[in-house]
């Protein structure tokens, strides 16, 4: 296992949810943390309840300008991990093109102008966060499915154009984030429930979960073109 001890990890959507926890997991280990997403107020909260120093930084996905000029102002980074992205559920004849095309474009596109601009050290490591319905279609997440299939695809093609520079995904299953904030907390609790009784683990799964395993992929120097899924057992079950 590499020490992530001194290296320089940026952690794009690291306000909040797995983003938060993956920045969280890694400052404890000693690395150098930049959190990245659109809200600068939201980033800096996020920072003071991080251990020790951490950078913030402005950057919306979707803005490829700012992007570029982001990674020319900045020195090479060893790990970095993109968790950001703003998807809309439903099934394809209910979502509108322009929904559908917004769902692919912050996911999908957004990783990939990271990816395409991004200047990492050699044996450093880009990992994705995708989804465990990139396997286990949804006739209510079509869509979605086909967008963390699509992230799996590029990670994989990228550990083979970047490399020695490795890329990875992490697909999780459902995970207990700000994602579900926008539902009752009667209805998300009762979906919590129905979801965790027909998982092997019985459990909902939690940002720290999944910042594990982009944790053992950021310092497993043999894991390339790899998707670890962190899906309570969604996938078999």
């Amino acid at each position: 296992m590499n020490s992530l001890d001194n290296r320089r990890v940026l952690i794009i959507g690291g306000s909040s949810g797995i983003g938060l926890a993956v920045a969280a997991a890694t400052a404890d280990t000693g690395a150098s943390v930049t959190i990245a997403s659109r809200n600068g107020e939201k980033l800096r909260e996020a920072a003071a309840k991080l251990v020790g120093a951490v950078d913030v930084a402005v950057l919306d996905t979707s803005d490829n300008s700012l992007i570029e000029l982001f990674f020319r102002q900045q020195e090479p980074w060893d790990h970095i991990v993109v968790s950001a992205a703003q998807t809309k559920g439903g099934s394809v004849r209910d979502l509108s093109l322009t929904e559908a095309k917004g769902s692919m474009e912050s996911k999908f596109w957004g990783a990939y102008r990271i990816a395409r601009a991004a200047r990492i050290n050699d044996y450093g490591s880009l990992t994705l966060i995708s989804g465990f319905l990139s396997v286990r279609p949804s006739a209510t997440a079509v869509l979605q499915g086909a967008i963390n299939a699509a992230l799996e695809a590029l990670a994989r093609g990228l550990a083979l154009e970047l490399a020695p520079i490795r890329v990875n995904a992490v697909a999780p299953g459902v995970i207990e984030t700000p994602l579900w904030s926008d539902m009752s907390s009667e209805k998300r609790k009762t979906m919590f429930e129905d979801t965790a009784s027909r998982l092997p683990v019985r459990r909902i799964g939690q940002p720290e979960d999944v910042a594990n395993a982009v944790l053992f992929l950021m310092t497993t120097s043999y894991a390339t073109g790899s998707t670890v899924r962190v899906d309570g057992g969604a996938v078999i079950a």
